[in-house]
Parts: structure tokens; sequence; C-alpha cells
């Protein structure tokens, strides 16, 4: 992945990824078929939470991060997740979403967590107190994501036992048909879904670069740009603000 000026290897991300699995089973002590939810924008802390949950053998459940509260109190009601990965500039509005329904682990991450060093501290910075992108939240024992991986390195991982039929996801979606409800994807139906893709894409592995300026909480980029090219090993450029266009075309010229 490369986002903002950063990237990991597929080693890393391997890496990174146990390290979340292994927290998420032995600190936190969720089981297979749990549920997390993750709010978050094109950032690499996405699909590593993402591939750490799965491997746990939790469910996932995408929450777009610009939903209003009662949007989110919705979908954590119906859900009932677990564990929620957020990112810092949304807090106040799951502050608010969860006067119906708490969610037991709340972890918090910031923009710029996994772009390392003096520039990842520069981004949270910015994003925090010069653009003062992160409105005043409160949530009683909340986890920071730093902290999820350290301790997670020094935990075992045990890979559970998973069939097609466990769910992987609770994909909302509705359309404008009224309330979003929660589509149950197996691991089997996320297989089948990329077996396809690949047998119509025919590219050589390892080699292609894909934009992705959809967001991945969302089911079409999800499985077509972040899945699948995980699969056929390509890099993948996550854009977090497609909005900035001029940081946009900045990045496609890069």
């Amino acid at each position: 992945f490369r986002n903002m000026g950063a990237a990991i290897s597929f080693t890393e991300f391997e890496n990174r990824a146990r390290e979340f699995a292994a927290y998420l089973q032995h600190d936190l002590g969720l089981e297979k078929g749990d549920r997390i939810a993750l709010m978050m924008p094109n950032i690499i802390q996405y699909p590593v939470a993402l591939y750490g949950a799965l491997r746990a053998g939790l469910v996932v459940v995408n929450i777009n991060p610009l939903y209003t509260a009662h949007e989110v109190a919705d979908r954590i009601a119906d859900a009932r997740p677990r564990a929620i990965v957020i990112v810092e500039n949304f807090c106040q509005t799951l502050q608010q979403a969860q006067q119906s329904f708490a969610i037991e682990h709340v972890i918090v991450t910031g923009l710029g967590d996994m772009l390392g060093g003096l520039h990842g501290a520069f981004v949270n910075f910015a994003v925090r107190y010069l653009k003062r992108m992160v409105p005043k939240w409160s949530i009683a024992g909340a986890l920071r994501w730093r902290d999820c991986l350290g301790p997670g390195a020094n935990s075992p991982f045990d890979p559970p036992e998973l069939s097609g039929d466990d769910l992987a996801f609770l994909q909302y979606t509705g359309g404008t048909t009224g309330t979003p409800k929660g589509a149950m994807l197996t691991h089997r139906n996320m297989v089948a879904n990329l077996e396809q893709i690949s047998a119509w894409l025919g590219r050589e592995e390892g080699s292609e670069v894909v934009i992705t300026p959809l967001p991945l909480y969302h089911i079409f980029s999800l499985t077509a740009n972040l899945l699948t090219f995980i699969k056929h090993g390509g890099t993948n450029v996550l854009i977090t603000n497609p909005r900035d266009i001029p940081g946009f075309v900045k990045t496609l010229k890069s």
C-alpha cells in the first residue's frame, strides 16, 4: 500500500495484521463470530485492521465515517459490535451515537499513525491543531491504535477454524429503499467473488498498480480494489480525501 507519502510492504502488512489479530484475541478477549466495526477513510490502518479481524475469525461491520450520529447509532444498535476501530476525527460522532448502544472496546487512530516517524507525527499535528479537523471528544476507556500493535507482537496468535459458511462481513446496504439492512456475506461469498474477478482480469501477478479513491467501506471498492489487488500482489494507492482534487492529481502524477 501507498498512502500520503508512506508505503507498507506485503511483509510489513502481514506482520501488522497478525499482531492486531493476536491483540484482538488475547488482549481484548474477542472470539470467533464477534463483530468489529471499522469507521475509517482510506488509510493503511483500514486493511491492517480488516485482515487482522478476519484472521481472528471476527465479522467486519463497515461504517461510513461521514454518517451522522443517528445513522451510526442505527448501525451499531443493529450489528452490536464488541469493538470498533475509528479515526479520531469522527470520535465525537461515535460519542453521541453510543448513547443508545455502548461499544465495549473503542480503538482510536490518528490519520498519521502508520505513516512513520516525523512525517506521521506532523500529519497528526496538522490535522489536530492546524486544520482543527478533530472535534473534542471523550470516550471512557478508549484505546490507542499504536498501543494495540505493540502488545499484539508479544502475544501468540491462534488461527481459528473457519469454514466457507462462516460470516466474514455484515455489510449494510439499502439504496433508496429505506433503512439499510445488513447483508450477511460469508467467506465463501468473498472467495467466489475474487475467483470471478480473477478469471476476468487475466493480469500478470505482482505488476499492477491500482488507484483507490472510492471508499473501502463500500462493497465495490472493498472487493474490486482492496481484496482483488491483495490477491494478485498489486500495489494499492489509497486516496484518503478524493475531494482534494489538486492533491489527488499530485498523487496520480507521482
